[in-house]
């Protein structure tokens, strides 16, 4: 079995040199960001790297009292997190438009309307209305100026996804490939995670609709930035198995620095330990082919599957070749990234990390992981020798998937408020309301010198500086 290769973690000299004074203070100590790569002016990915780190280290501070700007009102709700290349924020609707807006003054720099929208009502079941579009958060390949996006289309009176890509400075379409798996009920199917780039390819992953309705199998795949005929791994596979859903709260699939693919899969069909394990309610390391490198799934995956305890919060990978993973349950686990073990306990786990679902992605900074809660957001401390797990503090503000910027940790709450707390302590330092968003997993971005909030229908633009 190939062994993951995670970034080392930097000597505490060499970050401050690199990063000045970027450096996050956690507990009065300095320290520095877990992942290889932070954000710098631009967020073109779901939480900002390939990592999923949730961290920019390029403003000191953020001025919520005035918006920068607050953009149109655009024509399906938001569920994906806007991203941001060059002077440009993107963003995806539910009605299957995207739009490239100004980060100046919010205008519409141009906008795609790809194709008709799959009606709400036209799907087995669901909880996205009156249309379902583009779902996940879109990706922009800055070397090649193109930002990609999977679209829930109606062609010819039945649904189908395709995997678009649009020129970032025109919206011209550059890529338009199906990408529904084969054999497949594409009405089953939400596209919910984000996207992800993994050595020239376009990483997504499949779901199916809210309330588990229809036949589906959860699938991760691939496809070409230049076009190909898609790639799956699929959850479930056996003949008479189904569900197993890849939707990690909007969260997009993790991928390492040696390629590996990684995400949470939800509950599956089987619910007895007597039958054969089935690859659900699980972390899953899946090879730049769609092959299985290795997976982590508790005892009591049988038992979570009968109650729909997804693993639902995107993997964290630590610099130090450790990984975290959690969701419905509540409990928190902590594993050997270089041997997951399969079915069994991990290295060390939570029995309680909140009250809360816990969907989505994270913020880590060091040590420390900002996760989200459908009670409010939790900070928790990852201990590597011996291996365990602290809470830091727990609030029951926000809850939405958290980033952290400007020494703040930002997140936002279902009524619509956007939260700067304290990352020592919880406590609350800014709030403001921004509107009610779509979905259930809204969460900021930043870049170009702008934090960027999501309601339904605008963005929300506070200065950075």
């Amino acid at each position: 079995m190939r062994r993951s290769r995670l970034p080392p973690i930097p000597a505490l000299a060499f970050a401050a040199a690199l990063l000045g004074s970027a450096l996050i203070a956690i507990g009065g100590q300095s320290i520095v960001p877990s992942s290889a790569a932070t954000v710098s002016n631009g967020w073109t990915i779901y939480h900002g790297d390939a990592q999923g780190s949730g961290l920019s280290t390029t403003y000191k501070s953020i001025n919520t009292a005035s918006p920068a700007w607050t953009s149109p009102t655009v024509d399906g709700e938001l569920y994906g997190q806007p991203v941001v290349l060059g002077n440009n924020v993107y963003v995806a609707t539910e009605n299957d438009t995207v739009y490239a807006l100004s980060s100046t003054s919010g205008r519409v720099v141009w906008k795609r309307h790809i194709a008709n929208a799959v009606p709400a009502s036209s799907l087995p079941c669901g909880d996205i209305a009156p249309t379902v579009g583009i779902t996940g958060t879109p990706v922009i390949d800055p070397t090649r100026n193109e930002i990609f996006v999977v679209a829930d289309e109606l062609i010819y009176g039945r649904p189908h996804h395709r995997m678009v890509g649009l020129n970032a400075t025109s919206g011209a379409i550059e890529l338009n490939e199906n990408v529904d798996p084969p054999g497949a009920d594409p009405a089953a199917l939400l596209q919910r995670t984000g996207l992800n780039l993994d050595e020239g390819r376009v990483i997504f992953a499949m779901g199916g609709n809210y309330g588990d309705c229809a036949s589906y199998r959860g699938r991760v795949g691939s496809v070409g930035e230049t076009g190909s005929r898609p790639r799956f791994f699929t959850v479930d596979a056996r003949s008479g198995d189904s569900q197993g859903a890849v939707w990690m709260g909007g969260a997009a699939p993790v991928v390492n620095t040696e390629g590996d693919v990684w995400v949470s899969t939800g509950n599956g069909s089987v619910h007895s330990a007597s039958d054969a394990y089935d690859d659900s309610d699980s972390l899953l390391e899946i090879s730049p082919t769609m092959r299985l490198v290795q997976f982590f799934a508790p005892t009591s995956w049988p038992q979570d599957n009968a109650s729909d305890l997804d693993m639902s919060m995107e993997p964290v990978l630590l610099a130090n070749n450790q990984v975290v993973l959690a969701g419905k349950s509540k409990i928190v686990y902590l594993l050997n990234a270089a041997h997951l073990g399969g079915i069994g306990n991990g290295e060390a786990r939570l029995a309680s990390g909140c009250d809360g679902d816990m969907n989505g992605g994270t913020a880590v900074v060091g040590s420390i992981i900002y996760m989200p809660c459908g009670d409010g957001l939790v900070a928790m401390r990852v201990l590597h020798s011996p291996a365990g797990l602290r809470i830091v503090w727990h609030t029951s503000v926000g809850g939405g998937p958290p980033i952290v910027t400007a020494g703040l940790v930002w997140t936002i709450g279902q009524d619509g408020t956007l939260y700067g707390l304290n990352p020592t302590s919880g406590a609350v330092r800014q709030t403001v309301a921004v509107g009610s968003p779509a979905n259930h997993f809204p969460t900021p971005g930043v870049g170009d010198g702008l934090l960027l909030v999501p309601s339904a229908y605008r963005v929300v633009a506070f200065p950075a500086t």
